[in-house]
């Protein structure tokens, strides 16, 4: 091998990878990221890579069936910049919320990048069952998340995903398209030498909880209570030991030293006979989780020849979740047709079902009736065996077995009794007609139908907490959505200009409607029925129709291959607006510059150098029926009540103005590339609800207000450090920064903040000029000029007045990191990501700190007399301060340091790193697959969420809660646990 020949590249990936790699086999051209590569942009329109003038990060399709997810959009986590999919914990189906780019609007719910599927938009409707978070002991029910319709996608269809990463690239998509867009090309069934291909993909994964709180297990059940002998003891019920001290829900009780107390005995529910042994049961939370599984089969059929293409495919999906008695059977076909009729039509045509049924799927948050409620309240000493018969001898679901307080619900009456059930047919179908009239002028007809039929059950027995003679509802929600495009398009060229001319316009409809019916109280206890009601309320069908009409032009220029440039403009009238207001026109411009090719830059090490800049401008509509007053359904049968909320008749779209810049670089034969973009958006005309005086019978009312400005860097970068015949590697890393500015709100507000949302009524996101949207404020610690925390007289903490800045709920940048190795016959990949900064509000931590659970709460407990002084200082009356010498009891110190409302001892940093996918892939030798008549076999074993680091004390740093319908960010309020999955899968061809 001559010296010559060889040359030393030095790759150092954020720091994280440094590669000395001799570069070899000068001849070979690799091309192993294309700039020619062609991706899908809006309304389907495949483009060219180079001729952007804006980021679409292309991922292929079997990113999404390395690791088996009930979810197919986690398989995007960490792998494009600043994407980021936020979801509440909240069991199997996992809602999912994809942002790009960060939050443009105070409206939480507004913030999420379309959803595009064969060029057809989805509506993503995400139906609540009308509970908050935070709901203990208001006698009202749980959040459930029933899931989303992007989650029922089969990731074994999915032939590509584009991320449009900003409004300039999704500009064309209108009102829905101004947070980005995520565009789904699903497989078409082409084939080599026209062959038929069967393949067959079987896998099975478990499931287990990543991360449990630090719990201690030193201390139980008791409130520092002593007996005549000044002891500190326990009795279950009043005893020859004193009072009793087994109906508290705080673990401040004597410490496990191997003394007998007076006890509860499960065999005659009751206190026992004589002591037992004081012991902790330290697996008692843990040992209710199971390990879950999921099994996923699929059957596809491909085949083509000159002019059609046809997939079919079947899969089945069992999901039993890391919770007893939950999860769901999944059910999905597809079809896909596309034929070229003759030479001038050509026809595509996709169909795809989905169903999915689940007898109970888990409630999350604060609430009574949920597992995490009872994971909070659970003490050390309790045996989870005491639970088991869930229901009291001889009281068979008239009376649960929960001896230690009607407030906490029997965890197996939770799993096997509060049932939340769910049917769901999703439809979606599209039929593209492409007609060329001439060898330049062709049109395009497309249509699109998205139907959802679901119907949900909520059970809850006799004796719980919330319901005390039962409950029982049933939810009906409709929702269909019909997208019809027609386009026209004209190319030519003049000289060394190429020019594309497309033209054309958008009817989309939408209808909405949930019927729902509640039976409060049963008559006949376990009979879940509406006619066994002893109150019956149906409440009137919520309707939630809008249309939108839309035309759009298009103008694409090139050049001599060298200077592109891209005019759109689009016009929308929207339903949800008032008619003077309904129509509203947005534009966008985007260029992108070859300078490697006008320079003549290019060499052996130096390939490509490419400018690009956008500008647009789009608008953003609101939820339909904001204009005039209604009645809304009310709380006695036959009845309604007006709205609190006073609709605006002059609301005006919002908008939201875009500016991208970026460069993109290629190297050493494309074998490194990296791409860097900084953009800017500004959005004003938030249409947001205020609060008003109530003595004008309304409590909020609908402006156009407040202005928001994000601003970010994305930098990308892939490499194949090594490739030859047996060995390869290849290498991408992403890190993206997004900076978000409040720049004005409603006048009225006169300099005091805005509250966007709350949780808990201790928790607000309060909008500030000059702040950021997700930050969070609450009560803190009030401190010294030294930093010391302050103490009053009575040796509790002193209280703050008011409201102060906590936190943002955003991370402040974010990283992903991707390798995957072949050698001969194996294929390895793992994906890491992580975030810097960011903030969560946890309520599972105040509550079990509160009760002495964590083991952050073992400070001052081995003190004789059970007192403890906070580490601090007093403030003396000439104003200075002096250390704090004030003794209180350890119950109080600790409810009053981490009560509810002190949000800065309950939150904290969601800085993290994840081990999030891992693969390991054996394909079977060619003559072995030969001879078994296939054409490709191959055995994988993977992982998901394999380990984690972090300093979040809870279940996971990527804390959201489900709170009514939205997902909130920075706010843990009963978060079920996350899952660490391993599996196998197995992937046959014929």
């Amino acid at each position: 091998m001559r010296k010559e020949t060889q040359k030393l590249l030095v790759l150092a990936l954020l720091g994280l990878v440094s590669v000395n790699l001799a570069a070899q086999q000068k001849a070979k051209k690799d091309t192993i990221k294309s700039i020619d590569e062609v991706v899908v942009t809006a309304l389907g329109i495949k483009r060219h890579d180079k001729s952007l003038g804006y980021v679409a990060t292309k991922v292929n399709g079997e990113e999404f069936t390395k690791t088996q997810n009930n979810n197919w959009a986690q398989a995007l986590e960490g792998k494009v910049a600043g994407l980021k999919i936020q979801t509440a914990g909240a069991g199997p189906l996992g809602s999912s919320k994809i942002t790009l780019r960060g939050a443009i609007s105070m409206n939480l719910d507004q913030n999420g990048a379309l959803i595009v599927v064969d060029g057809v938009p989805l509506g993503g409707t995400n139906t609540s069952n009308g509970s908050d978070a935070y709901a203990a002991g208001s006698g009202g029910d749980v959040p459930v998340d029933f899931g989303n319709n992007f989650n029922s996608i089969n990731p074994d269809d999915i032939e590509s995903v584009t991320v449009l990463q900003g409004a300039s690239a999704a500009a064309l998509y209108g009102s829905r398209g101004a947070g980005g867009a995520i565009m789904i090309t699903t497989k078409s069934g082409k084939t080599k030498n026209g062959k038929v291909n069967v393949t067959f993909n079987s896998s099975s994964s478990f499931d287990s909880v990543l991360k449990w709180p630090d719990y201690q297990h030193e201390y139980g059940q008791g409130t520092l209570a002593k007996n005549t002998a000044g002891q500190f003891y326990y009795s279950y019920g009043a005893s020859a030991d004193g009072v009793s001290t087994g109906g508290t829900s705080s673990a401040f009780g004597p410490k496990f030293n191997g003394q007998y107390y007076f006890q509860y005995d499960p065999t005659i529910e009751g206190q026992s006979k004589s002591r037992q042994l004081w012991r902790s049961y330290d697996n008692n939370v843990k040992d209710f989780w199971q390990t879950g599984a999921t099994y996923s089969n699929t059957l596809g059929v491909e085949a083509s020849n000159q002019n059609t293409s046809f997939r079919t495919s079947l899969t089945y999906q069992k999901n039993e979740w890391m919770m007893p008695n939950t999860g769901f059977d999944r059910f999905n076909y597809a079809l896909s047709l596309d034929h070229q009729l003759n030479s001038k039509l050509k026809v595509v045509a996709k169909f795809a079902f989905n169903s999915t049924k689940s007898d109970n799927l888990p409630a999350t948050g604060y609430n009574n009736q949920s597992i995490s409620y009872f994971m909070i309240f659970q003490n050390p000493n309790v045996d989870l065996a005491w639970y088991k018969p869930v229901w009291k001898q001889g009281q068979y679901q008239t009376a649960q077995i929960h001896p230690f307080s009607s407030f906490i619900d029997n965890p197996y009456l939770i799993a096997y009794e509060m049932l939340n059930g769910l049917d769901k047919k999703f439809i979606t179908s599209n039929v593209t007609a492409t007609y060329k009239l001439t060898k330049q002028f062709d049109v395009m007809l497309r249509s699109g139908i998205e139907l959802t039929n679901e119907e949900r059950t909520t059970k809850r027995p006799w004796n719980s907490a919330n319901y005390a003679q039962g409950y029982y509802r049933e939810q009906y929600i409709k929702n269909s959505e019909y997208n019809t495009d027609l386009l026209f398009s004209y190319k030519n060229k003049l000289g060394k200009l190429n020019y594309n001319i497309s033209a054309g316009g958008n009817i989309r409809y939408n209808e909405y409607v949930q019927n729902d019916y509640k039976a409060t109280g049963l008559r006949i206890a376990g009979l879940y029925e509406l006619t066994n009601a002893v109150s019956l309320q149906s409440l009137f069908p919520i309707p939630g129709d809008k249309e939108m009409n839309s035309i759009y032009g298009l103008v694409n220029l090139n050049y001599n291959n060298i200077w592109f440039v891209d005019v759109t403009a689009r016009n929308d009238w929207s339903s949800a607006l008032p008619k003077e207001n309904r129509s509203y026109f947005y534009p966008s411009v985007t260029t992108s510059f070859i300078l490697s090719d006008a320079l003549k830059l290019k060499s052996e090490s130096f390939n490509y150098w490419k400018l690009r800049g956008s500008w647009s401008q789009v608008g953003n509509d609101t939820e339909p029926y904001k204009l005039y007053q209604f009645y809304n359904s009310s709380g006695f049968t036959g009845s309604a009540e007006t709205n609190n909320l006073l609709l605006n008749a002059n609301l005006k779209p919002e908008m939201n103005t875009n500016i991208e810049a970026g460069m993109d670089f290629g190297f050493f034969n494309n074998r490194l590339n990296y791409i860097v973009t900084v953009y800017q958006n500004n959005t004003k005309n938030q249409i947001i609800p205020v609060q008003t005086l109530a003595e004008s019978g309304y409590t909020q009312r609908m402006i156009n207000s407040g202005e928001v400005r994000n601003q970010g860097v994305e930098m990308m970068l892939n490499a194949t450090p090594v490739k030859s015949k047996d060995f390869s590697w290849n290498v991408s890393a992403n890190w993206s920064l997004n900076k978000n500015k409040i720049l004005s709100l409603p006048a009225e507000f006169q300099g005091e903040p805005y509250t966007m949302s709350s949780v808990g009524g201790v928790l607000f996101y309060n909008a500030v000029v000059g702040g950021s949207l997700g930050d969070m404020y609450g009560y803190k610690l009030q401190r010294a000029p030294d930093g010391q925390v302050i103490y009053g007289a009575d040796g509790l903490t002193a209280k703050s007045t008011e409201i102060e800045y906590v936190g943002n709920a955003y991370a402040k940048w974010r990283i992903g990191l991707q390798n995957s190795f072949r050698y001969k016959n194996f294929a390895v990949s793992f994906s890491i990501d992580g975030q810097y900064g960011g903030r969560a509000y946890s309520q599972s931590h105040h509550k079990m700190s509160e009760q002495g659970k964590l083991t952050n709460t073992l400070m001052g407990r081995d003190n004789p007399d059970g007192m403890i002084v906070g580490q601090g200082v007093v403030q003396n009356a000439d104003g200075s301060f002096s250390p704090n010498t004030k003794a209180v009891l350890l119950t109080s110190y600790y409810a009053d340091y981490y009560r509810r409302a002190n949000i800065e001892t309950n939150s904290f940093d969601t800085s993290f790193v994840k081990l999030r996918e891992a693969n390991i892939t054996y394909y079977f030798p060619k003559d072995l697959v030969k001879s078994l008549k296939m054409t490709d076999l191959s055995l994988s074993v993977f992982g998901r969420n394999l380990w984690m680091w972090t300093k979040f004390p809870l279940f996971d740093p990527e804390a959201a809660t489900l709170n009514n319908g939205s997902i909130t960010p920075g706010a843990e309020v009963g978060q079920l646990p996350t899952a660490r999955t391993v599996g196998i899968q197995l992937n046959v061809k014929f």
